[in-house]
């Protein structure tokens, strides 16, 4: 087992990268829960396995597979995708991965969070997840690499940097009762600060319409660098999701980042919206924590991309708005390669492409 320092990131020198850093190496893991991926997860697996794919020829991945699936894993990925058996109740790595960070000197050390499933007991997404909150220190640990153990909930997914001292989040999900009920909002954004090295914590007030992580940050909006934005968006004053986004571009336009910048903001119109078909809600067992009902609205953006060594995954989602948001996102990175991968089967389980992914920067 690599070390695992009692000290304090930010003390110790180490900050989060941006997402925009190279990248070593990418994480996932294998989908098939039969009560969140439909028709026993095979279609999810095949999307899983384009994602992986489209990463794989500009950065290595790494796929955690569970001993059942492994075989099945192994044979659907390509030769040069590592898989790696590793227990998880599900395949969220964003959320359940390291977040690492670097110190500028070519080290780097990864920041195991507690995990628990988006709520525990309060509003969570499913018991147990005590092999999920083990994944960070796995990871750490294949790599050799030093970490911290952060000592409260958070998840990956819930928070965007821009490498140079600021940090993004909401306070729909990290004030929600469900993660650290005991801390102020003031205590969250000391240990964020201490965590992963930012010098100022922005605070956006929602998440995207009906996410039922308690609206994580990286729905609704995506740090394309320094003082610049991706924000998800909608014109149709009846969608809920219009004054959410209203109140976001408001917010965001009257701060300035860690450095005294004014944000430059790109709106991406969300796709849909999107609902579960019959078929869809059909070939998911039914569970009490997620809903997964015919006529469900999913929580569908185009913010929920990965970006690593010069190209961005998109999810593909609504055949009317996939190539408007892929020209918002080449005005964003005019030096980036945007693949697009067709990801509703990612959706139907509650997330994106961020979602399943998670970057080991390089140092």
């Amino acid at each position: 087992m690599s070390k695992v320092h009692t000290t304090l990131p930010a003390a110790d020198g180490f900050f989060m990268p941006g997402e925009h850093a190279p990248h070593d190496e990418i994480w996932m893991a294998w989908p098939e829960r039969n009560d969140n991926w439909r028709n026993g997860a095979k279609p999810a697996q095949a999307t899983f396995v384009e994602v992986a794919k489209a990463i794989a020829e500009v950065t290595p991945v790494t796929m955690t597979v569970s001993a059942d699936q492994y075989d099945n894993a192994r044979s659907r990925l390509p030769e040069n995708i590592r898989v790696v058996e590793m227990s998880t109740n599900d395949s969220w790595m964003r959320d359940i991965g390291p977040t690492y960070v670097v110190n500028g000197k070519g080290e780097r050390r990864g920041v195991q969070w507690e995990f628990n499933a988006w709520g525990g007991f309060v509003d969570g997404l499913y018991w147990p997840w005590n092999r999920d909150n083990e994944v960070a220190g796995k990871i750490c640990g294949i790599h050799r690499d030093e970490s911290y153990k952060a000592g409260f909930v958070l998840e990956g997914g819930s928070i965007h940097t821009d490498g140079d001292g600021t940090l993004y989040t909401n306070e729909e999900c990290l004030l929600h009762p469900s993660r650290n009920p005991d801390m102020t909002k003031e205590e969250i954004e000391q240990s964020l600060k201490d965590h992963l090295g930012m010098e100022k914590v922005i605070w956006l007030p929602d998440g995207l319409y009906n996410d039922e992580t308690n609206g994580h940050i990286d729905n609704l909006i995506h740090v394309a660098g320094p003082g610049k934005i991706i924000l998800s968006w909608t014109e149709d004053k009846d969608d809920p999701q219009y004054e959410i986004s209203q109140r976001a571009y408001e917010f965001l336009s009257n701060v300035t980042d860690a450095k005294g910048r004014s944000l430059e903001i790109f709106k991406v119109t969300i796709p849909g919206p999107l609902y579960f078909t019959e078929e869809e809600a059909a070939g998911i067992d039914m569970s009490e924590g997620m809903e997964r009902e015919a006529g469900e609205r999913m929580a569908g953006s185009y913010a929920n991309f990965l970006v690593t060594n010069g190209r961005i995954i998109l999810p593909l989602l609504d055949a009317k708005h996939d190539d408007a948001a892929r020209e918002v996102l080449q005005k964003a990175f005019p030096e980036h390669e945007i693949v697009g991968v067709q990801a509703r089967e990612i959706l139907l389980g509650g997330g994106n492409v961020h979602c399943i992914t998670q970057q080991v920067p390089s140092v």
